[in-house]
């Protein structure tokens, strides 16, 4: 039967309503849009969670008709829930909102947030304009046409407005792909980039925020010290007084932003106002001078410019009462009177002319400022144009308008930049927006293009309006100490002087504002841990460390004392955010991740790609030493946060072309196996965990990182018995545990904890699956297991023979390490000693590389290499030695040599009694399933009897076989020994435990359990009888695990002897038998081979060859 469902129609949302306290915004939700994004510290990953996602549901609601889907309620909400959500969704507020938030009347703070209602024009456009337009436009804009020339200068705005239309293109394609909180352009870049790219721009953009409130103060001074108050200068140095009078800004700025930015904020709108009557007066002037010119004159001396402050008659002589009296000019060149003056020979030779200053829009001025007029330090401005005599270099250049730093078309690309900066002050206040995915690509694109052309076309009207000699004159000294731009200005110079006066006040109050917001964004994301105390703030949110820091590092720029220099340095800061914002652009359209869905559709990968390049260009065309500076710095940040700062994973466009680049390399590798030049161990550790899941042997990880050196694949795994499902969170933590041991011991690679039935099967499934493609382990690096023979079960060393097997089968490399908690760690430095390689069989010459790479490390970096071989009686060992050091020469390995001898000996008593006690332990082990303690008593009583029957034949007569020794007397001593010790000390740990002043434990026994008793030992005696009528003699033993049990002695014998005292020894590790009766004899093999060794790390090559002589 259908279920029916009925359409209710949805009230309003309970913003609408008046009463309303906006209380349903809690602040937990206002935080989680910055914190969703990336996932928990801890190293499990838990489901996203997000602000828009509700698990709250009630039975009521959802009713019957969602029963299905009522399991799943808490993880996967209902649409209905979601939809609710996003309608009571309101961002977190920037800017203007967030800051006024003061408090109420009373002392109560307000909590309401009001919902943002800004459009395009007052958020983003005027904003934009305001940070555009500023000090550069007014200070240094006519001085760069004039030295550039129309054509360079057009050329120069042209590369800087490019550069920031193409960012302002990727920005708004980054911008409209989702929210962007708190941070701005910061958030924009770390979470498109990843945390390490984030951090070194975010840094960047803050740095160069914070220069730029340095240039506007510095601004600021000039205006004041030179065109508003000259008189106020303190000192003949005018970068003296820039500098002092810059500090006192610098605090009273400081204190206006600390007391309430909400004032900062309300005055925006004045200064925006001063900037736009500013450039109003500009094109009024330029209309008026086309219909009556300014009145304001220059006065040449030849064809040089002089100093209008000194004179006020541009003349030499002057006629009062019929009397020609020298002039102030003439004074100022000349010395004594008329009939005896001693002149300058310049200006005896040349005649004062006065031209206009602005000779208008049709006045023909354009045609001398077309090409540029660059000059060295101190250098005479002069107009070309005019002729003069020349004269002897002996001018007082005080009296001279005069260049103060040497020009070039390249330092005044850097100069001009930061007038270009500001388009991200509308991605900045995006939570102050009514629609921002539609405001911030329009309001940031029309702004760039309005300041665009105004810049250009004041480029043009600047060239064909004013003289190229005041253009030169950059502080205006030819005109009486008035501004440049002044002169061309509508009604009255003034409203240029104080427009530009306000404008750098407010743009240095912004610059103060936005600058420590950048940094507490920074710092609450917690990648940089030195940074964590400048991400508090005051309880109305100001952030007041990361405002002392601003004001500080703004310091440092107001000390430099020039506007010309601070300028190249805040450019290389903005370049850098620009060119990475451009690459975040690039990488996330050209990887087509499945987010990247940018609202805004008119970019393109190639804009991207153009204005990155041309960012980087313009970096090294501005200052190519500070761009390196600026580089270098940025690289320094991205280790920094690499190695030290928290991991965040912000599904940023680095990690999805990490794994692209990943994905293409490994189906490279894949194509064809490495060549021997390039193979190196790969590493897969398997790994023993104890009881509480943490790593039994942590050396074993800082071997392999010794081995490894951070170089290739290491890949560090281990195994659970059980289920997944009933085990799935130990594996979890023993996975952290892992990872927490690889971390303390600096072992760089890969970390898997599997769960399987058995550890068999888990081990032999790691060694068939691990890795991926190419990138997949050649060797395996296991521990021996210690004490194998006294262990309740034999799986663990029967586990360990088939993880030789399977290494075998698989053709990979294994590596044994014996006693490996005896290693050295990472903090260890060797100071002396020797790594010893028994080369007895070729296995690809993986003995010899092992030591090689080990002394790469800093641990092993002091030991000596010595490689022994072993020769036979028919070999000639001086031969052998000589061809062993060639060989050693062509594989460039430094090592000394030995060859030891081993003559053919008869197989001595003591092999053949390591033998009998090896098989019989074997067939007593095999034939009785005993519990531990049953196991040892009857093997005691085995053992006795075997001793008085070995006595008896010694004695009776002798063995059918010839043999050329007596055998001993005790065959089974060591072992019964072995037992009786082990007994003893286990009863007298009883008996202490029990009855310290007592010698006898006495127990009770009821009749049953005699009888049961009794008649259990004597069924165990006659089996045990039974099979030790089955021990073999000595002349019936295995004649093959007799020469291998000779082998293993006589060559343990002179290993012993020749490296017992090495820091390493490492040997060719025999193959286990192909029948898997003779497992726990291969075991005693080993035993013997290795015994009295410190440290052994037995090798069994893959074989394949992966060392060469060749090239």
């Amino acid at each position: 039967m259908p279920t029916n469902f009925t359409v209710v129609p949805v009230e309003d949302t309970p913003i609408s309503n008046p009463d309303y306290d906006g209380d349903i915004v809690k602040e937990e939700d206002k935080e989680e849009p910055c914190t969703a994004a990336g996932p928990s510290s801890g190293d499990e990953t838990p489901r996203e969670t997000s602000s828009l996602i509700s698990t709250d549901h009630d039975d009521s609601i959802y009713g019957k008709n969602m029963a299905l889907y009522e399991d799943e309620m808490d993880s996967t909400p209902m649409v209905s829930s979601l939809l609710n959500k996003l309608a009571n969704y309101t961002n977190i507020t920037q800017g203007v909102i967030e800051h006024e938030e003061a408090e109420s009347i009373d002392g109560i703070q307000k909590v309401t947030v009001n919902a943002p209602q800004m459009g395009t024009f007052i958020g983003v456009f005027l904003p934009c304009m305001q940070n555009i337009l500023g000090v550069i436009l007014f200070l240094r804009l006519t001085w760069i046409v004039g030295t550039a020339g129309i054509v360079d200068s057009l050329a120069i705005v042209f590369m800087c407005c490019s550069c920031t239309m193409l960012t302002a293109i990727s920005m708004s394609a980054i911008a409209t792909n989702g929210v962007v909180p708190a941070g701005g352009s910061y958030y924009m870049i770390s979470r498109a980039l990843g945390p390490e790219f984030g951090g070194a721009v975010g840094l960047c953009f803050y740095l160069g925020t914070t220069f730029a409130g340095s240039m506007y103060i510095l601004g600021t001074m000039e205006i004041l010290l030179i065109y508003i108050m000259p008189e106020a200068a303190l000192s003949t140095e005018m970068q003296n007084n820039m500098r002092l009078y810059g500090t006192c800004c610098l605090v009273i700025m400081t204190l206006v932003v600390f007391v309430g930015v909400k004032y900062v904020n309300k005055l925006a709108l004045v200064f925006l106002s001063c900037v736009m009557l500013s450039i109003m007066a500009i094109y009024a002037g330029v209309i008026q001078s086309a219909f009556n010119p300014s009145n304001s004159q220059i006065c040449l001396l030849g064809n040089r410019t002089l100093q209008r402050s000194w004179f006020d008659k541009c003349a030499k002589t002057e006629l009062i009462n019929n009397v020609t009296t020298p002039t102030k000019l003439w004074k100022l060149f000349c010395e004594g009177g008329i009939e005896n003056a001693t002149c300058d020979e310049y200006f005896t030779y040349n005649n004062l002319t006065e031209i206009p200053a602005v000779p208008g829009l049709f006045g023909g001025v354009i045609s001398e400022n077309m090409w540029g007029h660059y000059g060295q330090y101190r250098t005479i401005i002069e107009k070309k144009e005019m002729s003069s005599e020349a004269a002897s270099d002996n001018a007082k250049y005080t009296n001279y308008v005069l260049s103060d730093i040497t020009t070039f078309f390249t330092l005044l690309v850097g100069i001009y930049f930061p007038s270009v900066t500001g388009i991200m002050a509308g991605s900045n206040r995006s939570g102050d927006l009514r629609d921002p995915q539609r405001s911030i690509p329009t309001g940031t694109i029309m702004a760039i293009a309005t300041t665009s052309f105004i810049y250009l076309s004041c480029v043009v009207l600047f060239g064909a309006c004013i003289e190229g000699v005041v253009l030169r004159d950059k502080y205006g000294e030819s005109v009486n100490g008035t501004l440049a731009v002044a002169t061309l200005a509508w009604p009255s110079s003034w409203m240029i002087v104080i427009g530009s006066f306000f404008s750098c006040c407010g743009a240095g109050l912004q610059s103060l504002t936005g600058a420590p917001r950048t940094l507490q964004a920074i710092a609450r994301d917690g990648i940089m841990p030195f940074l964590q105390v400048f991400g508090h703030s005051k309880s109305n949110g100001e952030p007041t460390w990361a405002l002392l820091l601003t004001a500080a590092i703004c310091e440092i720029g107001i000390l430099i004392g020039s506007l010309d220099h601070v300028a190249p340095i805040l450019s290389m800061f903005f370049l850098m955010c620009y060119l990475f914002v451009n690459l975040a652009c690039a990488v996330q359209t050209l990887l087509r991740t499945p987010n990247w869905r940018p609202r805004f559709k008119f970019y393109h990968w190639s804009l991207s790609f153009l204005g990155m390049s041309l960012s980087l260009s313009l970096m090294f065309v501005s200052s190519w030493y500070y761009a390196l500076v600026v580089m270098l710095f940025s690289g320094c940040i991205y280790k920094y946060i690499e190695y030290r700062g928290a991991e965040k994973e912000w599904g940023d466009g680095i990690r999805g072309l990490s794994l692209n680049a990943a994905q293409y390399a490994l189906i490279k590798l894949e194509e064809a196996p490495p060549h021997t030049k390039n193979w190196r161990p790969q590493l897969l550790v398997l790994l023993k965990l104890d009881s509480d899941l943490g790593v039994k042997h942590p050396r074993m990880l800082s071997f392999a990182s010794q081995l490894k050196a951070g170089k290739g694949l290491t890949i560090v795994c281990s195994v659970l018995d059980g289920t997944y499902m009933a085990r799935e969170a130990d594996a979890k933590l023993s996975e952290k545990n892992i990872k927490a041991a690889m971390a303390r011991e600096k072992t760089k690679g890969f970390c898997h904890v599997v769960v399987s039935s058995n550890q068999r099967d888990g081990f032999s499934h790691l060694i068939q699956s691990a890795g991926l493609g190419g990138m997949k382990h050649n060797s395996v690096l296991i521990a021996w297991p210690a004490n194998w023979r006294q262990a309740e079960s034999s799986l663990s060393w029967k586990n360990f023979i088939e993880t030789v097997r399977e290494t075998t089968s698989a053709h990979q490399a294994l590596l044994v390490a014996k006693n490996i908690d005896t290693f050295p760690t990472n903090q260890d430095r060797l100071a002396e000693g020797t790594i010893d390689v028994w080369w007895i069989v070729h296995d690809g010459g993986l003995l010899m590389l092992l030591p090689f790479l080990l002394r790469q490390h800093k641990v092993w970096r002091r030991c000596k290499m010595r490689i022994f071989t072993v020769a036979q009686m028919d070999d000639n060992s001086i031969q052998m030695k000589k061809d062993l050091q060639m060989f050693l020469y062509h594989l460039r390995l430094d090592a000394k040599v030995e060859v030891v001898e081993m003559n053919a000996r008869d197989i001595s008593a003591f092999t053949y009694e390591k033998t009998l006690v090896m098989e019989q332990r074997s067939q007593m082990l095999k034939q009785m399933q005993l519990s531990k303690t049953e196991r040892e008593r009857e093997i005691q009583s085995i053992t006795d009897e075997s001793r008085i029957s070995i006595r008896r034949t010694t004695c009776g007569g002798k063995p059918t076989k010839s043999h050329k020794f007596q055998a001993p007397a005790i065959i089974l001593d060591v072992e019964a020994q072995l037992i009786h010790d082990r007994n003893t000390k286990s009863h007298v740990t009883l008996t202490d435990k029990v009855t310290p002043t007592s010698d006898r434990v006495h127990m009770t026994w009821t009749k049953e359990k005699l009888i049961s008793e009794r008649n259990r030992q004597r069924e165990a005696q006659i089996t045990l009888r039974d099979i030790f009528n089955m021990k073999p003699e000595w002349e019936n033993l295995d004649q093959t695990n007799v020469r291998r049990m000779h082998t293993a002695v006589k060559l343990n014998e002179v290993v012993v002897n020749k490296s017992q005292g090495a820091q390493l020894v490492l040997l060719n590790m025999p193959g286990p038998p192909k029948n898997k009766g003779g497992d726990e004899n291969y075991m005693e093999f080993l035993e013997v081979l290795t015994e009295g060794l410190d440290r052994v790390l037995l090798v069994r090559g893959s074989g394949r060859e992966v060392i060469t002589i060749y090239s």
